[in-house]
C-alpha cells in the first residue's frame, strides 16, 4: 500500500479503492507537540480498538464520520477526506492549557461545555485561534464554523454518555473534522490520546496525562478503560 501520510501516532495509507484510506495506529506516544516521546508496546492495538468502539457508537447515533470498520488489530478502512486543518478541543471540567492561561481552578466544572480551536500547524506549536482567525487562514467559511460547533456539542453530549456509563468523567477531548461530499464529517481518533478520562470516584487520571506528568503506568490505565468497555480483546 502506499504511504500518504504519517502522523506522531498513525499512518494513512492508500487502499485499492481509492476513495478510502487504511489508517494504522502506531505505538508512539508524544506530548508537548512531539518534544517528549516514547513508544509502549501493543499501544497502537489498544487505541485501534478503543476509537473503534467510539466511532462504532458515534455511527449508530446518526453521527457522520469517516469510519468504516476495524480491519486488524491496528488498522481501520476510513473514508478519504478533506481535512480541515482545526483542532476542536471540547472541554467540560477545567483543565491542561485552559487552567494555565485562566487560572480556573483545575477540575472545576464548567457552566456550559467550552469549544476551542487550535491552528494544525507543528511550526507555530498549534496556537489557539477565533473563529475569524479561521475564516482570516481560509481554514473554514463561518457556516462550516457553525456546524463544526453543533456537531461537536451532539458528539459532546454522547460522549459523555458513554464515558459515564463505565465511571469516567470526561474532562475534555480533540476532535478533527474533514470534508466529503461537501459536508463536515468527524474524522482522526477518539482514544485515551486525544482525551482527558478521570475515574468518577477517585479522579485518577486515565489518558495520556500518564505519560506528560510521569504519574504511573500508561498501558495498565489504557487496559482498564477495554476492561470498564468489556471490549473482546486477545493478546494486549
Amino acid at each position: 500500500m502506499k504511504l500518504v501520510l504519517e502522523g506522531k501516532a498513525k499512518k494513512i495509507f492508500q487502499s485499492e479503492n481509492k476513495s478510502y484510506y487504511i489508517q494504522y495506529f502506531k505505538d508512539s506516544a508524544t506530548a508537548f507537540n512531539n518534544k517528549k516521546k516514547r513508544d509502549f508496546n501493543k499501544k497502537g492495538i489498544i487505541n485501534n480498538l478503543i476509537s473503534s468502539d467510539i466511532f462504532i457508537y458515534l455511527n449508530k447515533n446518526n453521527i457522520r464520520t469517516h469510519f468504516v470498520k476495524k480491519i486488524s488489530e491496528r488498522e481501520q478502512l476510513i473514508k478519504k477526506v478533506d481535512i480541515i486543518p482545526v483542532e476542536v478541543v471540547v472541554r467540560n471540567y477545567a483543565a491542561g492549557s485552559l487552567v494555565k492561561r485562566l487560572a480556573i481552578k483545575k477540575g472545576k466544572k464548567l457552566k456550559t461545555p467550552l469549544i476551542e480551536f487550535y491552528f494544525k500547524c507543528d511550526e507555530l506549536d498549534d496556537p489557539f485561534i477565533s473563529d475569524d482567525h479561521i475564516t482570516l487562514l481560509n481554514l473554514a467559511n463561518r457556516d462550516d464554523i457553525k456546524k463544526i460547533k453543533k456537531v461537536s456539542i451532539k458528539i459532546n453530549n454522547l460522549l459523555i454518555k458513554y464515558f459515564r456509563k463505565i465511571n469516567f468523567i470526561l474532562v475534555d477531548y480533540k476532535l478533527e473534522f474533514g470534508i466529503l461530499n461537501k459536508k463536515i464529517i468527524l474524522a482522526d481518533e477518539i482514544s485515551p490520546d486525544s482525551c482527558r478520562l478521570w475515574d468518577i470516584k477517585t479522579k485518577i487520571s486515565f489518558d495520556k496525562d500518564i505519560f506528560r506528568e510521569n504519574k504511573g503506568n500508561l498501558l495498565k490505565s489504557y487496559n482498564e478503560i477495554i476492561k470498564r468497555l468489556k471490549i473482546e480483546v486477545k493478546n494486549v
